[in-house]
């Protein structure tokens, strides 16, 4: 991969096409039930959204993109309105070097739900997987600045599991997404913590693919605060946005004490779009229950906060405190993200945000926070690096 700009987005959201599930899943098989994008009626207006499993979608939402719209605290409401830089591969690149970032990693956007299309029927969600996973897969035929993660089905038997790693990974996925806990977000799946995953996590090591946690990974609407009057569509956000962290910080201790990370010392996690700074706080708490209960004793091996820093790695944009305390969570675990084209997104501006959090950081550290740590996680080779180093360029010229 080439090096340019000397920044990677750990967390990104790729929009498939509006074809791309019907080109890719036959109509004499599922007819309507295919992912497709149908018109309906909100509020007196005639707007897009997606139809998922035959479900008419209750409102719009044809494309989470508002940080490509001139306003960005809307999303698009009908397909035509969306901007090609949110779908196309081609175009998308073209925003990549607008904002001077040299790769994403590539989470869900429109219409995957909860990380999944399990719909109590193992045969559709899995005919939705391997579409997922072809389409998004093709992104890396046009460019290797595209970094996918793919998506597993999770009412299959564990050998189909794997055999759908195997084929994302051929494609060039370099990961996979799943939710904090698939038993409590999709009907029939297995808890997080169930012997049946164990050969999902031994494939992943042996592979060297990453699992991916996203945001409130699923468990958002079990914190979420109710509504109020007057209560509006930016204040809600802002909320959600504030509370990310709150399911991460169950997330973490369950993946810690479920003794996963002794099992598979080499298998890697990330947390996307939660910030870091909480994890000072949950590592110390980890970290005390250990001691105090002799969790050793209990098939926790390893001290929690040393497992972490061998293991799991975590992302920050806006956030300046997880960058002050770099040392302390591990200079090598965390990762710079865009969180395009959601509403949060540093894009047009990254580097405004780059210089914001690690303005003041050592070239050397600067390097791991920027792209380094999210080359190394994703198994990512740089190029040669030109003759000038990229260290030795201003701050004025990477804006």
């Amino acid at each position: 991969m080439k090096i340019r700009y000397g920044l990677i987005s750990c967390d990104s959201h790729a929009q498939l096409d509006r074809d791309a599930f019907v080109r890719r899943m036959p109509a004499t098989k599922w007819g309507d039930r295919i992912p497709r994008v149908v018109e309906l009626e909100v509020d007196g207006q005639r707007v897009d959204g997606w139809s998922v499993n035959g479900q008419r979608p209750r409102g719009g939402g044809v494309a989470n993109c508002p940080a490509l719209m001139p306003d960005r605290r809307f999303q698009p409401k009908r397909w035509e309105d969306v901007p090609p830089k949110a779908y196309d591969p081609i175009e998308r690149a073209k925003a990549l070097d607008e904002d001077r970032v040299d790769a994403e990693v590539l989470f869900p956007n429109n219409p995957v739900g909860n990380f999944s299309f399990a719909f109590d029927d193992a045969d559709y969600e899995l005919a939705c997987v391997e579409a997922y996973n072809d389409a998004l897969g093709e992104w890396t035929q046009v460019s290797d600045r595209y970094i996918p993660l793919a998506l597993i089905p999770y009412l299959s038997p564990i050998d189909e599991v794997l055999r759908q790693l195997d084929l994302a990974a051929k494609k060039g996925h370099r990961g996979i997404v799943m939710p904090a806990e698939p038993a409590l977000c999709i009907n029939g799946a297995r808890s997080l913590n169930d012997p049946y995953w164990e050969p999902l996590w031994a494939a992943c090591q042996d592979a060297g693919l990453v699992i991916n946690w996203h945001g409130s990974a699923g468990l958002g609407g079990l914190l979420s605060v109710p509504h109020w009057s007057g209560y509006t569509t930016r204040q809600a956000h802002t909320v959600s946005t504030g509370r990310l962290a709150a399911t991460a910080c169950q997330q973490l201790p369950n993946l810690m004490f479920s003794g996963i990370l002794d099992r598979y010392p080499r298998l890697k996690w990330a947390f996307a779009e939660t910030g870091s700074g909480w994890m000072c706080y949950v590592l110390d708490a980890c970290d005390h229950e250990w001691e105090r209960r002799h969790l050793w004793t209990e098939g926790v091996l390893t001290r929690p906060s040393e497992a972490f820093r061998r293991q799991v790695y975590v992302d920050f944009w806006f956030e300046r405190s997880g960058v002050e305390l770099r040392h302390y969570i591990g200079i090598d675990n965390l990762m710079f993200e865009t969180d395009y084209p959601h509403i949060t997104s540093s894009y047009p501006t990254s580097w405004e945000h780059v210089e914001r959090t690690v303005g003041d950081v050592p070239p050397d550290e600067r390097t791991k926070l920027l792209y380094r740590n999210a080359l190394d996680l994703y198994g990512l080779v740089e190029d040669a690096p030109s003759p000038r180093s990229r260290e030795a360029i201003a701050p004025s010229e990477t804006r």
